[in-house]
């Protein structure tokens, strides 16, 4: 049984001053953390890079009760190919649809839906609701799926996710009623992860993980990277396991007790972001 919490889903970015100015002038949310790394992760939370790079955490609350976004720059690189694995991310927010309109940022609608491009063509949806004051606005991230069959026995069965919602298209799927949930939609063809892939996570007990880990290993599912302990300078470290479901989504498992010491925010992040974008000298 995996008592789990999400936490965030990670993009990785290439114009960090444009993403920046989307996520806190568009969506309207707040730099939590940042970080800058020499060297890449040993457990490739910034994808298959070894040179320096960054991560921001952004949101509309602290991370102990918010699902956030995880920015990471990799310096140097320009651009990354989109695949068909992520399809968006839902927000309810009619704060949204007024600062881009206002700010002349572009919107489509799907539907009665207001739909927002990040840079790199990342996709958000936006319900034109009001925002309440006691729940968190991103309300799902959805994936695409090449068999929704194998994803929910994957998700549900071997990470013991609760179904939501389904039916012949979709599967809506999370670990508690009142969190951010994952949305798997069938697309009827295999996923392409391209160069821009991200990654979900979700926290559980530390004692909880080896249990992941022997069960991954017991019925073949892939492992990306073993039990592994993940050291921020200053900061608290914390164990991480990452997996990938049957199309390939990279899943990863964070100790809950260590991220909570690590995810205290950090409001002058907010100028260390700036302060690095300013001095960039990849830009």
């Amino acid at each position: 049984m995996v008592t789990g919490r999400a936490l965030h889903f990670v993009f990785k970015i290439a114009d960090r001053g444009l993403t920046a100015k989307f996520y806190r002038e568009i969506l309207g949310m707040k730099v939590l953390r940042h970080e800058e790394f020499s060297d890449g992760c040993d457990a490739a939370c910034n994808g298959p890079y070894a040179n320096r790079w960054s991560k921001t955490m952004i949101g509309y609350g602290p991370e102990d009760s918010h699902f956030v976004i995880e920015l990471t720059y990799n310096y140097g690189i320009k651009s990354y190919e989109l695949g068909n694995d992520f399809q968006g991310i839902t927000i309810r927010s009619s704060d949204v649809i007024e600062r881009a309109k206002k700010n002349n940022w572009p919107i489509s609608y799907d539907n009665d839906i207001a739909v927002l491009q990040a840079p790199g063509g990342y996709k958000y949806y936006v319900i034109n609701q009001p925002q309440s004051d006691n729940k968190d606005p991103v309300e799902k991230v959805t994936l695409s799926s090449s068999n929704l069959d194998k994803s929910i026995a994957y998700w549900k069965d071997l990470l013991a996710m609760k179904v939501y919602d389904q039916n012949d298209s979709k599967v809506v799927l999370g670990y508690g009623d009142n969190q951010t949930k994952l949305e798997l939609k069938l697309i009827g063809t295999e996923i392409n992860h391209a160069k821009a892939y991200g990654r979900i996570a979700f926290g559980i007990p530390y004692d909880e993980q080896p249990a992941v880990q022997k069960k991954m290993k017991e019925t073949n599912n892939k492992i990306l990277t073993d039990l592994i302990t993940l050291e921020t300078p200053g900061k608290a470290s914390v164990r991480v396991i990452i997996l990938a479901d049957p199309d390939g989504h990279e899943i990863c498992f964070v100790d809950e007790e260590g991220f909570r010491q690590l995810s205290v925010p950090d409001y002058p992040s907010e100028a260390i972001l700036d302060k690095a974008i300013k001095k960039d000298p990849s830009v």
